[in-house]
């Protein structure tokens, strides 16, 4: 009896010490195949500076899809790794419209934060119904806020391929956020000016946005040829240069100090548009406009990089739409019609910069080749297999949207339309003459990548009221594209130093349920998971009736 008293005290007490261990200690084992709960040491790093509570907000909870409680799982699993790794992370899910009198009014304030719901269709057992979901994060610290959106959007996708994409990103999306927190200097982006380049009213929302991330100034060239030293240490104060679908052509002076800026270690972003055609100029009596090609004096510069800029236009069968007006006054009707110098671009999935993303709208995309060269070059976005290019001049009809396309030419497709250059980059005006003298000429640079887009307008927002949309929305059609988070992507890759955006790469795969399968094999397994067990029941307490019966006699 003390015996058994003893090792049952024993066996408290060793309960008691390992539950007060593993107060202190946290571990956890990944036996993912795809490494879901493991996070990456850029992400670890993202989190470990933080000295003060990190309170997160996740507007994920209440009467949830089941895809929508399999990305809730998802988040919590997630956050718990990175509360793990430091004890000032604080999360809680919240409803956001839960005990709200007035619905209308709470949606329309979240709206107004730039936290856009999302309407889900439900069926179960047989009956629809629609939910309005909030799928965000808001991750607050000293006094600060950034916003996560959890669901990640794609044209077509189903809900639970949206929710698996969206797992994807989580690890990222929380790392990027973290990061935006604890930024203690922040890099350089010159926005170059001179040469006709976009407003800052057309970049506003997205100057605004990586505003969170780098510091942003304007670097005019038009002194160029009286004070090149001046300009270029300016320059090279920053750390990227965005050049933004520049109209008017540069002098080989204002080249040559991009050229010194860029050999010696400066990134840089161009958005180029290669032929001169915007869709306002269509909107006249004839429907008409000239479509002509723009001498920007670039050709030289980009050929040294294993790059040549086509004069064409790109035309796809694979196209966002433009709305045209039909009628006059009161009975106006506003239609959307199909606009193939628009090309619709899906990414290649096969980078950091490019992988899950929403589609992205071009306009008035240009082609570019690449060239054998020393450097490495990586295509990030393409046009579809059924589309082609059209030289310039030509005269661009708004009525083509009554003509048919003739499918047989659009058998030359997957035009490139943007590309990554990385490597040791040396001088363009190597073994030529300088068109400037300048103090040290740099012909061998370190390793440098630069990024070359063929159509200015994928940065361009549109403009409502006087005030600028976010960009990516069409407020035509009412559709969302992925500019803003691809030309983001860009940037980050360009200035990233950490690796964070590598984590773009992780692939997970989340398993559901097959709704349909269920739906037709639900008598069956409520009759196995009711019915067997009855009858297993049943079957040994005769058994045991009988043995009971012949040993006893009872």
């Amino acid at each position: 009896m003390k015996r058994s008293l003893l090792s049952i005290i024993k066996a408290v007490v060793l309960l008691l010490t390992l539950n007060i261990l593993a107060s202190f200690f946290y571990a956890r084992l990944d036996l993912t195949e795809d490494n879901r709960y493991t996070l990456s040491t850029a992400a670890l790093n993202s989190v470990g500076d933080f000295s003060a509570p990190v309170i997160i907000d996740i507007l994920l909870d209440g009467n949830l899809p089941p895809e929508f409680i399999k990305l809730k799982l998802e988040t919590r699993q997630l956050l718990e790794e990175f509360a793990s790794e430091n004890k000032n992370i604080k999360f809680n899910f919240v409803n956001p419209l839960e005990g709200a009198t007035q619905i209308d009014g709470v949606i329309t304030d979240l709206q107004a934060l730039g936290l856009t719901p999302t309407n889900v269709t439900v069926e179960q057992n047989g009956k629809v119904s629609q939910e309005i979901i909030f799928p965000w994060a808001m991750v607050n610290y000293n006094n600060s806020t950034v916003k996560v959106p959890l669901l990640k959007n794609k044209l077509g996708a189903t809900t639970e391929e949206r929710v698996n994409n969206s797992v994807q990103h989580l690890e990222y999306a929380f790392a990027d956020a973290f990061t935006k927190l604890n930024i203690k200097e922040k890099k350089k982006i010159a926005i170059i000016k001179g040469n006709g380049e976009l407003g800052d009213i057309y970049m506003a929302d997205y100057l605004t946005t990586i505003k969170d991330y780098y510091n942003i100034g304007a670097i005019t060239l038009d002194s160029v040829a009286t004070h090149p030293e001046k300009v270029l240490a300016q320059l090279k104060g920053f750390d990227l240069a965005l050049i933004a679908k520049p109209t008017e052509a540069f002098s080989d002076e204002e080249k040559f100090i991009l050229d010194q800026y860029i050999t010696g270690g400066g990134k840089s972003l161009w958005l180029i548009d290669q032929v001169a055609m915007e869709l306002d100029s269509l909107f006249n009596e004839e429907g008409t406009a000239m479509a002509l090609p723009r001498n920007l004096n670039l050709n030289d510069f980009f050929f040294k990089y294993g790059i040549r800029l086509n004069t064409d236009l790109v035309n796809d069968l694979y196209f966002t739409q433009i709305v045209l007006a039909s009628g006059e006054g009161n009975s106006s009707q506003y239609n959307p019609v199909p606009w193939y110098y628009n090309p619709m671009v899906f990414s290649k999935n096969d980078h950091p910069i490019n992988n899950n993303l929403e589609a992205l709208r071009f306009q008035f995309a240009g082609s570019l080749d690449t060239l054998a060269s020393d450097y490495k070059k990586q295509i990030l976005l393409s046009s579809s297999p059924l589309s082609k290019t059209e030289g310039v001049p030509k005269p661009i009809q708004l009525d083509i949207i009554n003509t048919p396309p003739d499918k047989d030419l659009y058998n030359d497709g997957n035009k490139i339309l943007g590309v990554l250059v990385e490597g040791a980059f040396k001088s363009t005006f190597l073994n030529r003459v300088k068109p400037l003298k300048l103090h040290k000429i740099v012909d061998q640079g370190p390793e440098n990548k630069m990024i070359v887009l063929t159509d200015g307008d994928l940065i361009r927002n549109q403009i409502r009221n006087g005030r600028p949309l976010e960009l990516g929305y069409d407020k035509w059609t009412n559709n969302f594209f992925g500019n803003k988070e691809f030309l983001i992507n860009c940037l980050n890759y360009l200035l990233d130093d950490t690796g964070l955006i590598n984590i773009r790469n992780k692939k997970v795969t989340i398993p559901f349920l097959d709704e349909e399968k269920i739906n037709d094999q639900k008598t069956k397994w409520q009759l196995i998971n009711i019915g067997l067990p009855l009858c297993l029941t049943f079957i040994f307490g005769f058994l045991i009736h009988s043995i009971r019966k012949k040993k006893y006699g009872v």
